[in-house]
Order: C-alpha cells, then sequence, then structure tokens
C-alpha cells in the first residue's frame, strides 16, 4: 500500500480551467507494499551481516538504466579487506501450487551483469575503492507459503538468512 498523503499535502490548487496546477511535494515518496517488503528484508540482511563483522558503505546504490546495489559492505581481513556487493531476495516456496524455485536460484545471468557493471561504475564513482578486493554475495530469504508476508511475521519466523559468498563471479575489472 502506498505511503499516505498528509491531507494538506492532498489539497490542490485549481486553474481557472479547473485544472489541478499543484506541484508534487519532492520529499514525499510513494511506496509501494513490495518496496516497503524489500526495504524490510534489506534491512534483515544488513543487520544479519553487520553481525557477521561487515561494515556498511552504501544501500541502494543506483546506476540509472542499469541497475541498483542493495547493499555495499567492508569485511575487514587479517591480510586484506574486502569490498562485498551484496543482492538481498526474498521469495515464496510456492504461490498458489506453482514452486519458482528458492530465493538464490533467481539470480539470472542477465541480474548479474547488471550488478557487475553497477560494480563497476561504484567503482569508478569511487576510486579509493579501486584497489580492493571485490566479491558478488547473495543474502536470500525464502518464505513458506503458509507464512504471512508481512515483514513484521517473516522477521519473527526466520531465523537465519542464506548467506553465499562469492555467489557469482566476474572476469577483470
Amino acid at each position: 500500500m502506498p505511503k499516505q498523503i498528509p491531507p494538506k499535502a492532498q489539497q490542490s490548487q485549481q486553474s481557472q480551467t479547473g485544472q489541478d496546477v499543484s506541484k508534487p511535494i519532492s520529499t514525499l515518496k510513494m511506496v509501494s507494499a513490495k518496496q516497503k517488503q524489500g526495504d524490510g528484508y534489506e534491512q534483515l540482511a544488513c543487520r544479519f551481516l553487520q553481525s557477521q563483522g561487515l561494515t556498511l558503505i552504501g544501500k541502494n546504490w543506483l546506476q540509472p538504466k542499469v541497475g541498483e546495489i542493495d547493499l555495499i559492505m567492508l569485511e575487514r581481513g587479517k591480510a586484506w579487506d574486502t569490498l562485498v556487493f551484496v543482492e538481498v531476495r526474498a521469495r515464496h516456496s510456492s504461490v498458489q501450487g506453482y514452486d519458482y524455485g528458492d530465493a538464490i536460484s533467481s539470480i539470472t545471468k542477465g541480474k548479474q551483469a547488471r550488478l557487475i557493471k553497477t560494480a563497476k561504475h561504484f567503482l569508478q564513482c569511487h576510486p579509493h575503492y579501486q584497489e580492493y578486493e571485490c566479491r558478488f554475495d547473495v543474502v536470500g530469504y525464502n518464505i513458506s507459503s503458509n507464512i504471512n508476508s508481512n515483514i513484521d511475521n517473516v522477521s519473527k519466523q526466520i531465523s537465519k538468512p542464506e548467506w553465499i559468498q562469492g555467489a557469482f563471479m566476474t572476469m577483470a575489472w
């Protein structure tokens, strides 16, 4: 369900012809229920990865017309640090009797290519990270069809996400 607009923001100004001439308020962002749910899973994944010792660098990093990286994290190592690009996926195991597979397997070669291209763009925009080792991880949440998809209920039902480190590779940068 989209975010509720405050009553004052709903009031429109009418021109002499009766058309609405008010401009949208830039601070209000319409968010669908699916986006809210995705944001919730990204928050769960971020907290999980932070509990594993990773540090959040960025969230929802977007390269227009190419793709978005859900989480960008830094993993501190004994010998070197690794920049980790994370895709977060949540998937119902079956919907209305159809099995769509698990969350991890829902990342196609095309999606991988867009993530890699977006990661390259991130590194171009942030050259101080170009010398880091880079890795693509996936955090997946598989939801049984009998669990309510409300993120509050899901977070109580799912104890541990599936974390695949180095889920896919790329050729030299």
